[in-house]
C-alpha cells in the first residue's frame, strides 16, 4: 500500500480545502463555486451541474460513477433553494433529476362508479349473470355512504324464486354514531356491528358466509369487525337468483322500498364462490389485487342493467388513498430510494402525465415536468458530502503499484484511465470490456502487486459498469461472452479475498463493503441467463471465493426439487447448500412454466470483511438500547434466483438453505442465529442492508444453521448477540470470585465431610443424606476447578463434561432427597424408624447415572460445547441438565414454602404458651424470625440459590449475587451444618469433658470414678447422667446442653431439655408429642412426666409417677421421633443434671 507521507499530506490538504469550502457554503447559504464553477453545497450534500446533454439513464449512470445519484428534491424549501442556486449559476435549460413517474400497476386503477342520490324506490343496478348454487360466498365492494342521511341502507340484496331474503348486506346509520353493518342469510339476521365512522369517505367492505358451521364475517377497510357461526347451516345459497345493488327486494327482483334504499356511491364489486382469508382481503384493500382463485364475478360495468336515473361516472383510485378522483393519479419514484413527500408536477398540465416518464426540473421557474426518458438534457447530480470528499481524497493519491503495473501492460491503450476515480470512462462494448478485464486480472494476480483501498474502489466501479452493458447484442459471439464472464468472476473473486479485509474496511464509509460486488455479479448473472439459451445449456464459473452456476432446467424433471452445492467449499463449510423444494417446482408447473433458468451463486470470504454492516445490523428493532445488541455475519453468502428468460424477470420461490458458521462463545454474550438476506433496495441513498423479512430458522446447532425463506435472493446467517451489561473488568472480577468461592467451598465441604465421618455422630438417614450431598458437591467442585486443563483434548473434554454433568446432577438429586426427607419429618410427620436409604440412593446416584448415560448415547457426537468443557447449549443437550434441575428446584421450593408455613404456625403456638402476656407485635416478630431462620438454613441444602441465575441477564448485581451464593454454597453448608450443628458441637464438647474427666481421675484417685465415667465404650464416652438415663430406658444421643428454654434446630433433629430452677436436684421436663403438624399443644402430655407452669390439666399422671416441679414450657419439633417416657422413674431423674434427646 502507498500509505506513506505523500498519502497523508495529500489527503490532509484536500480534506482541509473541502472542509473550508463546505463551512463557507453552509454559512453563506448561497451558491458555492468550486474549481470548475459547477458544484455547490446544500444540507450536507454536494450538488453538481452536468452541462452535457444526456438521456436520463446515461445521466444517472454518470452520477453513479462518483457514487452519487441524480438529485433528489424533498421539500418546497429544497425546490426553492435549488432554483436560486441554478439561477445564480446562469443555468437556463431543464435538468434531469432523480425522479420517475411510477409505471402503471395493480396499485392504481380506473373504474366506473355508480351514484345513488336521494331516497327512492326506483334506482337500482341489476347484475346480468346466472348464479349457481353456492356452498360459500364472499362479496367485496368499495362503498361511500351519504353522511347526510340516517336509517337503514341496503347495499345489495340477492333473492331466489323460493325465498326472497336469501343474501343481503344492510347498514344502519344513526346520527353521530359509527355506521353499523349486518349480514342476512336465508332470512337469518346477524347482529348489527359498528364498522367505521360516518365521515362520507370511501370504505372497502367485504362479507363472507359458508354453510360449514354457518360461519360468517364482515370486514371493513381490511379488518374483520364482526364474525360468528351458526348463521343458517341448513342449505347452500340458492341458484338462479337476482342480484340487485342499492335496493331491498320484497318480491323476486322487485317491490323496492324507499326507506331501505342505498344512498351513496358503489364501485369495484367482486364476488367469489369461496371465503377469502384476511391476507387476501388486505391485499385487495391495499394493492387492489383481485384474487383470481374462486372469482365468480369481477367488476364490469357492462354486466349490469342500470336504471336510467342512476348516475355513472369514471374515477381513478390508488387503493391506499382517500378514494376516487377525476384525473388519473400517479406516483413519483426516486432513484435513491427516498420516500416521496413532495413533487411539483401539476395535475392539470396541458399534456397528460404518462406512466414511466422521467422528471425534468426547470431552473428558471422551479416547475417539474414529465418527459420521455430518451430525450437529451443536462443533469443535476447529488453526492453525500462525506462520500464526495473521500472520493476527492482518493482521487488525489499518487498512483498505486497496481495502477503503475496497468500502465506498463497497456502502453498502447490507456486502460488505466478506466480506473481513475476523477474520470467517468467505461467500456462501450463487450469486446473492449473483455480485453480490459483480462489485463486487470493479470495485473491483480501478480504476487508482488498488492491492491490498495483506492484500487478496490476503482475496480468495484469498473465491475459495476461492465454489468450494465448490453449483452443481448453479442448473442452470436458466445466466446467473447464466456471469456468476459470468466475473467469477470476471477477478478471479483480476487478483490473480495480475505486478504483485502483491511482495505475494504477503509472504504466502508463510501460503499457497503463487498456487497456491491455481489450486486454486480447478480446483475451479470441475470444478463447471462437471458441469453443462455443461445449460448448453451449451462454456465459454470468457479473460483476460490466465488462459485456461479447458471443452468436451464425442465421443471418436469425436478419433481423432487433442486439442490445447489458450491464447488469452492472449504473443510469448514462443506455442508453449505441451498435447495428449492419439489413443492415449489409443482407450483411453477401449475403457473404454466415448463423451462426456467436457475441461477445460483456462492461467496465464501465475505464473512471475514469486518465492515460496519457486519457489526451493527438493521436487525435491532425492538431493542431501545442498541448498544446491548449486535449482529455479526458468521457465514458465507449463498444465493438462488429463478429467472424467466422470455419475460426477462425473476420469479419468486421459497428456498431452504444450510450454512456452516464459526463458533461464537462469550461469557457475557448470548448468541442467537438470524436467517437474513441482503436487501439491495435503496433507502435514502443507501442499501437497506440485512433483513430477516420472510426468513426463519428451521434448525440450529453449534456449527450449522438451516433456514427457510419464502423468496429468492442472497442469503446468510447473522449471529445476534445480546450482551449483559458488564465490561471486561467486571468479567475478570466475576471469574476471580468464582475461583475463590469454589476453592473456599471445596475446603469447607471437605472439612464438613470429615467432621461427619470422624466424629461419633449418631447414624440416621439425615446424616447419610448429608454425607452423600457433600461427596457430590466436592467431586463437582474438583472437576470444575480443573476443567480448563482439558479443553485441548476432545476426549478429555468429553470425559470432564460427563463428570461435571454426573456430579452436579447428583448434587441436585441429593438436594431433592433432602427436601423429601424434610417433607416426611415436618409435613407428613412420619417419625417411624423405617429406613428408606436404598430408595434415596437410587434417586441420588442412580438417576444421575441414568440421565448421563442416555444423554451420552443419544448425542455422543454433539455432547460438548465448542470451546469449553460443558454441555452443548445449541442442540438441546443442555436440557439433559437444565430440565431435571428446574424440576428439582420447583419441588424444593414447594417443600420450603410448606415448611415455612408450619414453622410460623408452631412458632405462634409456642409464643402463646411461653409468653402469655406478650403483645401481638412480639408474637409476630417471633414468627417472622422463625420463618427467616428456616429459609436461611434450608436455602443452601435445597439448592434454591440457583434461582438467582435466571435474573443474571438483567443486571450485573444479580451476576454478583449468583456467583457469591453458588460458589460459596459449600462454605454456607459448613457454617450451618458444621460450625453451628448441635450434634457436632456436643460431640466435641463431650470429647473435651472426657479429656478433663480422665485428667481429673488420674489426679484425684480418692474420688469415686463411678460419678465421672460411663458404661459406654471408650470411643464414645458419656456423662453419668446419660448413663442414668440409659438405665431408665430413655434413649440418649449426642447433643449440646442449651441453658434455659428448650430449643430446636431445623438441621439437626435435636432438642435439649433442662430446668435451670433445679439446683442440686435437677428435674427433667419432656414435651408431649403432637399427633400432627397442626395439632395444638396441650398442657397434658402423652408423656406422664411432663408438666407446665400454671397448667390446669384434668388428665392425671399414671400411677407411680410424680408431678414435676415448675419448669419451662417446651415445644418439641415435629421431626422429633416418637418415644415413650412412661418407663422413666422421676426419682432417678432428679439425679440427672441434663439430658439430650433425639
Amino acid at each position: 500500500m502507498t500509505d506513506g507521507p505523500g498519502f497523508l499530506l495529500a489527503s490532509t490538504s484536500l480534506l482541509l480545502q473541502k472542509l473550508f469550502f463546505c463551512v463557507r457554503g453552509i454559512l453563506a447559504e448561497s451558491q458555492l463555486t468550486l474549481q470548475d464553477g459547477r458544484c455547490f453545497v446544500y444540507r450536507d450534500n454536494y450538488y453538481e451541474h452536468v452541462p452535457e446533454e444526456l438521456q436520463w439513464a446515461e445521466a444517472g449512470r454518470l452520477c453513479r460513477q462518483q457514487f452519487g445519484f441524480l438529485a433528489t428534491i424533498g421539500t418546497v424549501e429544497d425546490n426553492q433553494k435549488l432554483t436560486s442556486f441554478m439561477q445564480s449559476m446562469s443555468v437556463k435549460k431543464a435538468l434531469w433529476i432523480g425522479a420517475k413517474v411510477k409505471e402503471g400497476g395493480p396499485g392504481t386503477f380506473g373504474s366506473h362508479i355508480l351514484t345513488f342520490s336521494g331516497r327512492t324506490d326506483t334506482k337500482y343496478a341489476k347484475l346480468l349473470k346466472q348464479f349457481p348454487q353456492m356452498y360459500s360466498v364472499t362479496v367485496c365492494a368499495q362503498v361511500q355512504f351519504d353522511s347526510t342521511y340516517v336509517g337503514v341502507f341496503t347495499v345489495f340484496s340477492y333473492s331466489i324464486p323460493s325465498f326472497i331474503n336469501e343474501f343481503q348486506l344492510r347498514a344502519n346509520i344513526v346520527r353521530d354514531q359509527q355506521i353499523q353493518l349486518a349480514l342476512l342469510v336465508h332470512g337469518v339476521h346477524s347482529p348489527y356491528s359498528q364498522a367505521m365512522e360516518n365521515n362520507g369517505r370511501w370504505h372497502h367492505l367485504c362479507v363472507s358466509w359458508t354453510r360449514h358451521g354457518g360461519g360468517w364475517a364482515i370486514a371493513a377497510d381490511g379488518s374483520v369487525i364482526a364474525s360468528g357461526d351458526h348463521l343458517y347451516i341448513s342449505d347452500d345459497i340458492g341458484s338462479g337468483g337476482v342480484f340487485i345493488i342499492g335496493q331491498e327486494q320484497d318480491t323476486f327482483g322487485g317491490s323496492f322500498k324507499k326507506d331501505e334504499s342505498f344512498i351513496g356511491n358503489i364501485t369495484q364489486l367482486h364476488i367469489w364462490d369461496r371465503v377469502l382469508n384476511v391476507s387476501e382481503i388486505q391485499a385487495l384493500v391495499e394493492d387492489c389485487l383481485v384474487v383470481p382463485l374462486g372469482l365468480f364475478f369481477q367488476w364490469n360495468f357492462s354486466a349490469f342493467e342500470v336504471e336510467s336515473t342512476v348516475q355513472v361516472h369514471k374515477g381513478f383510485s390508488q387503493c391506499k388513498g382517500d378514494g376516487f378522483q377525476t384525473t388519473e393519479p400517479f406516483d413519483i419514484l426516486w432513484v435513491d430510494g427516498t420516500v416521496p413527500l413532495f413533487h411539483n408536477i401539476s395535475s392539470d398540465v396541458s399534456h397528460a402525465v404518462n406512466k414511466g416518464e422521467c422528471v425534468a426540473f426547470d431552473p428558471l421557474t422551479g416547475a417539474w415536468a414529465s418527459e420521455m426518458c430518451s430525450k437529451q438534457k443536462e443533469a443535476l447530480c447529488r453526492y453525500d458530502k462525506d462520500v464526495y470528499e473521500q472520493m476527492q481524497a482518493f482521487s488525489s493519491l499518487p498512483p498505486s503499484p497496481f495502477l503503475l503495473r496497468i500502465r506498463e501492460k497497456s502502453a498502447a491503450v490507456s486502460i488505466a484511465d478506466y480506473l481513475l476515480l476523477n474520470k467517468s470512462d467505461y467500456p462501450q462494448n463487450l469486446t473492449s470490456a473483455n480485453y480490459i478485464t483480462n489485463v486487470l486480472l493479470e495485473a491483480a494476480e501478480e504476487s508482488h502487486v498488492k491492491l490498495t483501498s483506492a484500487d478496490l474502489l476503482a475496480l468495484t466501479r469498473f465491475l459495476g459498469n461492465i454489468a450494465e452493458l448490453d449483452f443481448e447484442t453479442e448473442t452470436n459471439n458466445s466466446e467473447i461472452v464466456l471469456s468476459l464472464a470468466t475473467n469477470y468472476i476471477k477478478l471479483a473473486s480476487k478483490i473480495i479475498d480475505a486478504k483485502c479485509s483491511l482495505e475494504w474496511l477503509i472504504i466502508s464509509e463510501l460503499i457497503p463493503g463487498p456487497y456491491v460486488i455481489i450486486h454486480s455479479v447478480d446483475m451479470l448473472a441475470e444478463k447471462l441467463a437471458d441469453i443462455l439459451l443461445s449460448i448453451g445449456p449451462s454456465i459454470v464459473l468457479s473460483t476460490e471465493n466465488i462459485d456461479v452456476q447458471i443452468k436451464a432446467n425442465q421443471l418436469s424433471s425436478l419433481e423432487s426439487g433442486l439442490v445447489y452445492k458450491p464447488k469452492c467449499l472449504s473443510a469448514r463449510n462443506r455442508v453449505d447448500e441451498i435447495q428449492i423444494p419439489g413443492s415449489e417446482m409443482s407450483r411453477l408447473l401449475t403457473l404454466g412454466y415448463s423451462e426456467l433458468i436457475f441461477i445460483h451463486a456462492y461467496y465464501r470470504s465475505v464473512e471475514y470483511h469486518l465492515a460496519a454492516h457486519n457489526l451493527d445490523s438493521v436487525l435491532l428493532a425492538g431493542r431501545p438500547d442498541k448498544s446491548l445488541q449486535a449482529s455479526q455475519l458468521q457465514t458465507a453468502v449463498i444465493s438462488s434466483t429463478v429467472r424467466d428468460p422470455l419475460g426477462a424477470r425473476n420469479i419468486p420461490t421459497a428456498v431452504q438453505y444450510s450454512l456452516s458458521h464459526r463458533a461464537v462463545v462469550g461469557f457475557s454474550k448470548f448468541a442467537t442465529p438470524v436467517c437474513v438476506f441482503w436487501n439491495f433496495s435503496l433507502q435514502d441513498g443507501n442499501y437497506a442492508g440485512w433483513s430477516n423479512q420472510g426468513c426463519q430458522v428451521s434448525q440450529f446447532d453449534s456449527e450449522i444453521t438451516i433456514c427457510f425463506c419464502n423468496h429468492t435472493t442472497n442469503f446468510a446467517v447473522l449471529m445476534q448477540f445480546t450482551e449483559i451489561q458488564w465490561g471486561l473488568e467486571t468479567e475478570i472480577v466475576l471469574n476471580k470470585l468464582t475461583f475463590i468461592g469454589s476453592g473456599a467451598s471445596l475446603c469447607a465441604l471437605v472439612v464438613t465431610l470429615t467432621l461427619f465421618t470422624v466424629l461419633d455422630i449418631p447414624k440416621s438417614d439425615r446424616t447419610s443424606i448429608h454425607k452423600n450431598l457433600f461427596v457430590a458437591l466436592i467431586a463437582a467442585q474438583v472437576v470444575l476447578l480443573s476443567s480448563d486443563s482439558a479443553t485441548n483434548s476432545e476426549t478429555a473434554c468429553t470425559a470432564v463434561t460427563a463428570l461435571l454433568h454426573l456430579f452436579f446432577m447428583a448434587a441436585f438429586a441429593w438436594m431433592m432427597v433432602e427436601g423429601l426427607l424434610l417433607w416426611s419429618k415436618v409435613v407428613t410427620v412420619n417419625l417411624s424408624e423405617e429406613r428408606r436409604m436404598k430408595y434415596y440412593y437410587l434417586i441420588g446416584w442412580g438417576l444421575p447415572v441414568l440421565i448421563v448415560t442416555i444423554t451420552l448415547a443419544a448425542a455422543h457426537d454433539n455432547y460438548i460445547a465448542d470451546r469449553y468443557c460443558w454441555l452443548n447449549v445449541h442442540n438441546g443437550v443442555i436440557w439433559a441438565f437444565v430440565g431435571p434441575v428446574i424440576f428439582i428446584i420447583m419441588v424444593n421450593m414447594f417443600v420450603l414454602t410448606r415448611v415455612v408455613l408450619i414453622t410460623m404456625s408452631t412458632a405462634k403456638r409456642r409464643a402463646i404458651m411461653l409468653a402469655v402476656n406478650s403483645s401481638p407485635i412480639e408474637q409476630a416478630y417471633d414468627q417472622i424470625r422463625a420463618a427467616v431462620k428456616a429459609v436461611l438454613v434450608l436455602l443452601p441444602i435445597l439448592g434454591l440459590t440457583w434461582l438467582s441465575g435466571v435474573l443474571v441477564p438483567l443486571s450485573v448485581v444479580m451476576a454478583y449475587i449468583f456467583v457469591i451464593l453458588n460458589s460459596l454454597q459449600g462454605l454456607f453448608i459448613f457454617l450451618i451444618y458444621g460450625v453451628y450443628n448441635t450434634e457436632i458441637r456436643s460431640t466435641i464438647k463431650r470429647l473435651k469433658e472426657r479429656r478433663k474427666a480422665l485428667n481429673f481421675s488420674n489426679c484425684a484417685t480418692s474420688r469415686p470414678s463411678s460419678s465421672l465415667t460411663s458404661s459406654r465404650p471408650a470411643s464414645s464416652p458419656v456423662t453419668g447422667s446419660e448413663s442414668l438415663a440409659k438405665e431408665d430406658g430413655l434413649q440418649v444421643t449426642d447433643g449440646v446442653n442449651l441453658q434455659g428454654i428448650c430449643k430446636m434446630s431445623f438441621y439437626d433433629n435435636s432438642v435439649i431439655y433442662e430446668n435451670p430452677v433445679a439446683a442440686n436436684e435437677r428435674q427433667l421436663s419432656t414435651p408431649s408429642l403432637p399427633r400432627g403438624p397442626d395439632d395444638e399443644l396441650s398442657c397434658c402430655s402423652q408423656s406422664p412426666v411432663t408438666s407446665t407452669k400454671g397448667c390446669k390439666a384434668d388428665c392425671p399422671f399414671p400411677s407411680g409417677q410424680e408431678n414435676m416441679e415448675d419448669g419451662c414450657s417446651l415445644h418439641v419439633p415435629i421431626e422429633l421421633e416418637d418415644r415413650s417416657c412412661y418407663s422413666l422413674n422421676v426419682t432417678s431423674l432428679k439425679r440427672v443434671g441434663s439430658l439430650y434427646l433425639d
